[in-house]
């Protein structure tokens, strides 16, 4: 067993890239070593900006031997044909072996194909996967046809410490494999040769790379926590900006620098967006949460103090300029009150045929009134003063520059002009949740604000037919719609979907629309009830035994049907319902009817039959009555109250009597078992 070493070295790859191309890299060249019958024990990959790296190790030194059946000519085919196949695969007359077939009876050989060498395969599969990979954006670089994200400069290619003997071509020219790489930029120097992985990672490392992404990950955020203590202070956590500066650096070197106290009275979040966005900063904070007059860098160099001091000073002189910027914007937007920024709005396009922002402003203050009745919300005033100034800081420089700021800095200005809290909070807030892990609305103007915000896209979106399809969804209508669903569940609230959607395109009176945006919702509920550890079975079989829109009842049903399930009663009946189900199915397949009537009592033969026919009657009133006054747990236990009754009919009664008669009316009550019990839920959708 051999250990394989490869290595794309290029120019600096974009940080969003990387991951995902080292993962696809190394999926085909999986599925390439397949297809050539090289199996391995470890498979590995790492990524850093400048390289790609891909190890497996356990490989074999040659490929296994394989045996080929092949089929040749017919027995009675002329002698021409068959010494042709023998001479062709190079065989004798009495390795011929005669097989019966479909087609009749033919001559077949088995051939042996000893396996290559790996070391005359692996240059062929490296690359066909190389040329495989693809990338969201490629480039060609002088006269090459070869495409790849940035210039590559070498291809390192090391099987069981040699070098393979393969290069990649690139259309002009080619590079040949080596078993040499370079270092950090910083150190270059000469090439430096390896003879596997362990070599590989420990002279990089001395040549200061760190190819192990989560290393330099996990290097990062324990220094930079370290500097943070040193202050008394504590890192802003913030994953996808770890990401990125991870995809950035080969050998992270961690430096605190400070922020001027001038700029502190600046919103914390407009602070920390033109640190992030722009520079690539981590932010602090104090032991109470506050932003800090603090910041960290991460830099591509050697710790070197004068240099680190030097670094440091040149980042704190790059944000001054940034927060200055981000402090006259702020100081701009003051001068002109929320409320008189509405209008702009008008200029702002919404979407095409959704008309413009403003338009929309005015949606959400005529569909929120329609929401605090469902809500119970006393302060209607207040809510619609918050849909008509939610949108509002879209026209100021702040958010211009810094997008992701929409609807928080809308807060800030509003509590500059004196609005109340709540609304100020509601502005703030109506954009949440924005990910599957954010915090929900729970202040009442706010879900009231931000229900609005997302029925009104979904129900625009879906009137001119912009719905997501596959993967697409660019206008993050799957995040609306999940949002309106945990808003709902999170806060309990009793909102009938259906109501509100009518309600909502009550307000786009060019179009219509149908039952596709409920079943849409439902789709999203679905998806996050999974999600929650929810049998997708039981799902299915409330929602098949009819539509809901009331997203908290129909969770009830669900929870109300998974405890009555995990009974004795409950398991028992489902059993006797698969068997009724599975009776009447096959019996009308052969009468080509469906036995949907209803039983008819004077021909209910037996005791069992009556008891049955009455507990399914009584059984049906008391369901009924259960789940008009949503008691659902009461409706199971309605349910279990027909196991005594069912155990006893298939005990003792034959259903296919030779009474023509009496069969068809105890198929009738079978069926009738059915249509009773899938008053709660579908019970054929159920699972063992």
């Amino acid at each position: 067993m051999a250990e394989l070493l490869l290595e794309a070295l290029s120019e600096e790859i974009p940080a969003r890239m990387q991951q995902r191309a080292a993962e696809d890299l190394a999926q085909i060249f999986e599925a390439e070593l397949k297809k050539v019958g090289l199996s391995y024990e470890i498979a590995e990959h790492f990524i850093t900006p400048r390289r790609i790296v891909i190890r497996f190790d356990g490989l074999p030194l040659e490929q296994p031997t394989l045996k080929e059946e092949r089929r040749g000519p017919r027995v009675d085919a002329p002698a021409a044909a068959i010494d042709g196949f023998i001479r062709s695969n190079k065989v004798s007359r009495d390795q011929l072996e005669e097989r019966d077939t479909e087609k009749g009876r033919f001559y077949f050989v088995d051939i042996q194909i000893k396996g290559r060498p790996s070391q005359e395969v692996l240059p062929e599969v490296i690359d066909t996967s190389l040329k495989k990979l693809s990338w969201p954006k490629s480039m060609r670089w002088g006269q090459n046809s070869f495409r790849w994200v940035r210039p590559l400069h070498s291809i390192l290619a090391v099987f069981e410490g040699d070098t393979l003997q393969g290069e990649l071509n690139l259309g002009h020219n080619k590079l040949v494999f080596t078993n040499t790489t370079r270092g950090h930029r910083c150190c270059e120097g000469e090439p430096i040769s390896v003879t596997g992985f362990a070599d590989y990672q420990k002279k990089l490392k001395k040549a200061r790379v760190i190819i192990d992404r989560k290393e330099r990950k996990r290097l990062i955020q324990e220094e930079a926590q370290k500097l943070a203590a040193s202050k008394k202070l504590k890192l802003r956590e913030d994953d996808a900006l770890l990401e990125e500066v991870c995809g950035l650096i080969e050998w992270p070197n961690i430096l605190i620098g400070s922020i001027d106290k001038e700029f502190m009275d600046v919103p914390a979040e407009a602070l920390v967006s033109a640190m992030r966005s722009h520079q690539k900063y981590f932010s602090l904070e104090t032991p109470a949460g506050c932003l800090a007059p603090f910041f960290i860098t991460v830099s591509n160099m050697p710790s070197d103090p004068r240099r680190d001091a030097t670094t440091v000073a040149g980042n704190e002189k790059v944000l001054r300029a940034r927060l200055s910027d981000a402090r006259f914007f702020w100081d701009q937007d003051l001068k002109l009150k929320l409320q008189d920024r509405v209008p702009a709005l008008s200029k702002i396009n919404f979407f095409d045929r959704l008309g413009s922002v403003e338009d929309k402003s005015e949606r959400l203050q005529n569909l929120v009134p329609s929401i605090c009745e469902y809500t119970d919300v006393d302060n209607v005033e207040a809510a619609v003063k918050a849909a008509k100034l939610a949108k509002a800081d879209l026209s100021t420089m702040m958010v211009n520059e810094f997008p992701d700021l929409q609807g928080i800095m809308g807060g800030y200005y509003a509590s500059a002009d004196g609005e109340a809290t709540e609304v100020c909070r509601a502005i703030a807030g109506h954009y949440a949740p924005l990910g599957p892990t954010d915090d929900c609305p729970s202040e009442p103007i706010t879900i009231i604000v931000s229900i609005a915000d997302k029925i009104d896209s979904l129900v625009g979106f879906f009137g001119i037919n912009e719905k997501p399809t596959g993967s697409k969804d660019p206008f993050a209508l799957r995040r609306a719609a999940l949002g309106i669903i945990r808003i709902i569940l999170e806060n309990k609230l009793r909102i009938p979907l259906t109501q509100l959607i009518s309600k909502s395109l009550e307000e786009y009176p060019d179009l219509t629309n149908s039952n596709e945006l409920l079943d849409f919702i439902n789709e999203r509920l679905k998806v996050y009830l999974r999600t929650s550890g929810v049998r997708p079975d039981l799902i299915a079989a409330i929602f098949a035994a009819g539509k809901e829109d009331d997203l908290c009842r129909l969770i009830s049903r669900v929870k109300a049907l998974e405890n009555f399930l995990a009974t004795e009663d409950g398991a028992n009946l489902l059993i006797a319902h698969r068997r009724a189900a599975n009776i009447v199915s096959i019996e009308a397949k052969k009468d080509k009817t469906d036995f949907a009537g209803m039983p008819d009592p004077k021909t209910l033969e037996l005791e069992e039959e009556r008891v049955l026919f009455a507990g399914l009657a009584e059984t049906e009133k008391l369901v009924g009555e259960s789940l008009i006054k949503e008691d659902f747990e009461g409706a199971m236990k309605g349910l279990a109250n027909l196991r005594l009754p069912l155990d006893d009919y298939f005990e003792n009664v034959i259903v296919n009597s030779e009474n023509n008669n009496i069969r068809e009316n105890r198929l009738k009550t079978l069926s009738l078992i059915g249509k009773t019990m899938n008053q709660v839920a579908d019970f054929s959708l159920i699972e063992n």
